[in-house]
């Protein structure tokens, strides 16, 4: 089942929070993934809104790397018509995997040689911060509620189900073990198992199988998402399905993160940092940097002059429609540490 928690903003057009000041009234860029469907590509638009609404002493650009519209181009093009010049440019990824090191930048850079009076401020990803590590707690604490746990079955016969989108970036999906880990520590869980929906391994069907190793009486599945979209309504489909071939285990669906009012206090934190310089990714086991090795200088700059040298060691426009078949672990192997 999926659980309806009601934790998120319901109407995100009419409520308040109380988020530390700006340093100064500059322009945001949201940058959002991109989704096909209809009803993830609306939710991210809400929370831009709602988070426009918020402070709405600048204004707010909601943009799509790839899948749907508005493009980055596109509303960089209606930021220079409207005499903008110094823009914040957030990410608003949870890990720092391709979109974020070298699709997002290239964007930006492409979007500079037509409009060159542009300056960015990028921002860093979302990661794995106490706001997200808070949030999934206390939906995890009510999961143990006889509002949600009518049988009253404890954590210890429970195993924690993480599900990551999947990258080809080792060092993103080594996030989401980290995750899961800090989840799972002290939590009182059997035991905490991680897949993935899509590119890497395991993929959700190993992931419940895995989990059904432990002979649990519950698994709770947690999509590690910001938003809906085509691959979280997937991940409730083969959920219902594993409830189907294995009655006797209860199988309990948590939402994705949505507008919540932790993901709200951390944009604003993220946004902070594009003002203040205070902008720190950790590079050490990112793959552009060692195949870049000795001979670039790799840096991550809040004030990104031209954004894509942090991590675009190509110079070439990438190409999003373009995929790579990861199915088979062989050549997954032999691939997934390569660059663009």
């Amino acid at each position: 089942m999926v659980v309806t928690l009601n934790d998120s903003i319901l109407n995100p057009l009419g409520f308040s929070l109380d988020l530390p000041p700006l340093p100064q009234s500059r322009p945001l860029l949201l940058v959002g993934h991109g989704t096909r469907d209809p009803e993830g590509r609306q939710a991210f638009l809400d929370f831009a809104q709602a988070y426009y609404q918020l402070d709405p002493c600048r204004p707010v650009f909601p943009c799509f790397l790839e899948l749907t519209e508005p493009s980055i181009f596109e509303v960089l093009s209606q930021c220079a018509a409207a005499g903008h010049t110094d823009l914040s440019v957030l990410p608003v990824l949870l890990f720092a995997a391709r979109h974020n090191k070298f699709d997002v930048t290239n964007e930006l850079d492409w979007a500079r040689r037509a409009f060159p009076q542009l300056r960015y401020h990028y921002g860093r990803h979302y990661g794995i911060a106490p706001e997200i590590l808070t949030l999934w707690r206390s939906r995890l604490e009510r999961l143990d509620s006889p509002e949600f746990n009518p049988q009253g079955i404890g954590r210890e016969e429970t195993v924690l189900l993480v599900v990551g989108r999947g990258s080809s970036d080792p060092d993103a999906n080594g996030d989401v073990f980290k995750l899961a880990r800090m989840l799972w520590e002290g939590s009182g869980y059997k035991t905490v198992e991680v897949c993935f929906i899509g590119i890497t391994h395991p993929r959700l069907p190993e992931g419940f199988g895995r989990a059904n190793l432990y002979q649990p009486r519950r698994v709770i599945v947690l999509p590690h998402f910001m938003f809906t979209g085509a691959l979280v309504k997937k991940i409730y489909t083969l959920t219902a399905e594993a409830q189907a071939a294995y009655p006797s285990v209860e199988y309990v669906n948590l939402p994705e993160i949505g507008l919540h009012p932790q993901l709200f206090y951390l944009t604003r934190q993220r946004e902070i940092e594009t003002h203040t310089g205070q902008v720190a990714m950790n590079c050490e086991a990112c793959k552009f940097r060692l195949v870049a090795g000795h001979s670039h200088h790799h840096h991550h700059h809040q004030d990104h002059e031209h954004p894509s040298h942090s991590h675009d060691h190509g110079g070439h426009h990438p190409h999003h429609g373009s995929t790579v078949d990861l199915d088979h672990l062989p050549s997954y192997h032999q691939r997934i540490w390569q660059v663009p």
